[in-house]
């Protein structure tokens, strides 16, 4: 009897951990001294990627040549991100530039539900990021050699900028320019959030960018055409075989295009699988497709192991495994049999994705399928072909005729847009719930193979079953009584979440950064969504600063909110003042507004909203960004109400608040600090971090423990630092 081979599998799952440790401990080993985070660096070097213009910053990747501190030549990391304030300034992918900048290590919100931004520049191998000290130093001033040779990554990301201007300069009124860009070169910055919450709400992200689909279309192309064109009569009898030149010219094209996009993994997998393809065609062997896609997936974890880390690495492979499963031993015999696969095919990958959807995004498209049979025809066949078309004839046309292939693809768009819009518009347009077990989506990949199953197959119809785990499981509600309080990690700011058994609470929004980005929109909504919450029953926004009113636009957009209160109505649609002595209960918790009184008389964080929550197990004050002055009137005119076991320390640990009397009417057994990593204003001072130390009291920060969860229930108080219980390698220390 045959015994089965394991040491093969095995050696190869060895050889992994080795490859990815030693890639992994390459990456870590180049980094930020601690004692040179904020300290004036002078730095040479070139920049890397395409910058980003923000509403008042410009932002970049830059490679560092030369490093000094003090007049001392210094080592930090090769690869940092700078960003340049209020300042108009061009820059050029490969440009050599001297600078004066403050550095500090990558340190990301961690909240549950939201993005590992820390992962995510890890895995960009960006190990600091800064601004440019434009005080100090000119973004215009050249190194010596700044003429010298550009190395070919440096030409090729020139060249998708230049690309990226000239299509923008080609389009100047076309609303479409971003959309186009992202189809030349693979940049969506200039896409805007109303096309890109549209395209994601369809589930048509994907066609926007130069994915493996785009770069398989374009390889297969010229495939066909150079090998019809070979085949011509007088040209065959030349030495080398159509489909041989074809295949050589059809990787080219290939290569080209995957250049295009920066050699992005869905990119980089087509491109493996083509490389086998072709190479069959060339030697006249032909491979299964399950072996050109383990094929793919190797080289790809050879050139990159980290590249798991990548959503699109996940979602790239699986949709072809999707496909071809989907498609295997099925042969369609005219138009309409093709027509009913491709709808098929369609609903397919919506099935086979939605469970990496909703562990990776939380949300899934169920207007997709329908939105990629309407867009990807178009896409594929008008748009692409005409932007390609629209770059090379840039290159080489006036700009009258170069203009005209990108009005092709932009008027396709503007054909297609409205559809798009209709199909995103039904609240019912996508599947939210918060990311499901990890369990559970071993159960919903059978489901999906049992749904995808040929006719035939008995019991396909189980597969709904084995689903219904992801669907289905969530954690359980706060019992009545128990409080369920977040402190969430919104940097320099403050945003919380009170939970009882059957109502929500959140109490300020945290920051606003730029247009195109929040705290409400980026850790708010995605921790409520993963908590289940739907509706929020009560918004409190304790005053006008920010980092504290900035996310309430997109809280109030993404959910149901039933009232506001804010000592800023005026400020928010449909609020109500927040004034002392209003009171509710929820579930056997009462919430209770301390401060502002309605007469006014203080003003700016002293008016801000003053929110005490008690139930049987314990109590929470969150006194906002109240100073002193505040707080001896608290002291004087509601003593007995003030004391509680959790305080959110005031103003976030300025020296201007946390006064003894208050303190020690508190009487906190742990006091929370909603601050940002080395944060500007230096918070929490030394001095208010010394009063809450001598009096005992336990202290938790956002920049060591995250998201800061409590929970007062029957079996006591319990406290949990994000940070720490999902602690990863390549976390700032």
């Amino acid at each position: 009897m045959r015994q089965p081979r394991i040491g093969l599998p095995l050696l190869f799952f060895g050889a992994g951990i080795v490859w990815v440790t030693l890639r992994a401990g390459w990456i870590l080993a180049d980094r930020l001294p601690s004692e040179l985070e904020g300290e004036d660096l002078h730095v040479t070097g070139r920049v890397a990627g395409i910058p980003v213009q923000g509403d008042h910053r410009l932002h970049f990747a830059f490679d560092v040549e030369h490093a000094w501190h003090d007049g001392n030549p210094v080592s930090i990391p090769h690869r940092i991100q700078l960003g340049i304030y209020n300042r108009p300034v061009s820059l050029r992918v490969g440009d050599q530039h001297a600078f004066v900048v403050r550095l500090k290590r990558p340190h990301g919100f961690q909240n549950p539900g939201g993005q590992d931004y820390e992962g995510y520049m890890f895995q960009q191998r960006v190990r600091a990021i800064g601004y440019v000290r434009v005080d100090q130093t000119s973004p215009a001033m050249r190194a010596a050699d700044a003429d010298a040779p550009l190395a070919w990554g440096y030409r090729l990301n020139r060249f998708r900028q230049q690309l990226g201007d000239r299509v923008h300069a080609l389009l100047p009124e076309s609303e479409f320019a971003g959309m186009i860009t992202a189809f030349s070169n693979g940049d969506g910055d200039a896409i805007s959030d109303e096309q890109w919450e549209v395209l994601n709400r369809t589930g048509t992200s994907h066609l926007v960018a130069i994915s493996g689909m785009n770069v398989s279309l374009v390889s297969g192309l010229v495939f066909l055409l150079l090998r019809s064109l070979w085949a011509l009569p007088g040209i065959t009898v030349l030495v080398v075989p159509a489909p041989v030149l074809a295949a050589f010219g059809s990787v080219l094209a290939a290569v080209g295009y995957a250049a295009l996009a920066g050699f992005a993994i869905p990119t980089q997998r087509a491109l493996a699988m083509l490389l086998v393809v072709l190479a069959g065609v060339v030697i006249g062997r032909r491979s299964a497709p399950s072996v050109l896609l383990a094929l793919a997936l190797l080289a790809v974890l050879l050139a990159d192991p980290l590249a798991v880390m990548a959503a699109g690495f996940w979602l790239s492979f699986a949709a072809v495994a999707v496909i071809l499963f989907s498609v295997a031993n099925r042969r369609q015999h005219n138009w309409k049999e093709r027509l009913f696969a491709w709808n098929r095919l369609q609903w397919a990958i919506a099935i086979g994705l939605l469970p990496l959807m909703l562990f990776l995004f939380q949300r899934a498209s169920l207007s997709a399928p329908v939105a990629n049979m309407l867009a990807l025809p178009l896409v594929e066949v008008v748009v692409i072909p005409a932007t390609l078309i629209g770059v090379v004839a840039s290159l080489f046309l006036p700009d009258a005729l170069a203009a005209l292939p990108f009005r092709v693809a932009a008027q396709a768009l503007e054909w297609l847009w409205p559809a798009l819009q209709r199909l995103a518009e039904p609240a019912g347009a996508q599947w939210v719930q918060p990311s499901p077990p990890l369990w559970t989506l071993f159960a919903a990949g059978v489901g999906v193979m049992l749904l995808l199953a040929p006719r035939g197959v008995p019991g396909r119809w189980l597969g709904t079953i084995w689903l219904l785990p992801m669907l289905l499981v969530r954690a359980p509600p706060p019992a009545s009584g128990e409080i369920r309080f977040t402190l969430l990690d919104v940097g320099q700011g403050l945003s919380a979440v009170v939970r009882t058994a059957g109502h929500t609470l959140v109490y300020d929004t945290g920051a606003r950064f730029s247009a195109r980005l929040d705290a409400g929109r980026s850790v708010l909504v995605p921790f409520l969504r993963h908590e289940s919450v739907t509706r929020v029953d009560t918004l409190i926004v304790s005053h006008g600063d920010n980092d504290h009113i900035g996310g309430s636009r997109s809280l109030l957009a993404a959910l149901a909110v039933g009232r506001v209160l804010s000592s800023v109505p005026e400020r928010l649609p449909g609020a109500h003042a927040c004034q002392a002595g209003e009171q509710w209960e929820w579930d056997g918790v009462r919430f209770e507004l301390l401060h502002p009184l309605a007469d006014g008389a203080l003003r700016g964080n002293n008016r801000s909203c003053v929110l005490r929550v008690s139930g049987p197990y314990g109590s929470i004050l969150l006194p906002g960004d109240i100073a002193a002055k505040a707080e001896t009137e608290l002291v004087q005119r509601a003593a007995e109400k003030l004391p509680a076991d959790i305080l959110v320390a005031p103003h976030h640990g300025s020296s201007s608040s946390s006064t003894t009397a208050f303190l020690d009417q508190v009487r906190p057994r742990l006091a929370l600090f909603p601050v940002g990593y080395r944060n500007r204003y230096l918070h929490p001072h030394p001095e208010v971090l010394a009063r809450y130390l001598d009096r005992d009291i336990a202290i938790a920060g956002s920049p060591t423990a995250g998201a800061i969860g409590v929970s007062l229930g029957p079996e006591g108080f319990r406290l949990e630092r994000y940070r720490q219980r999902h602690q990863r390698y390549w976390y700032t220390e």
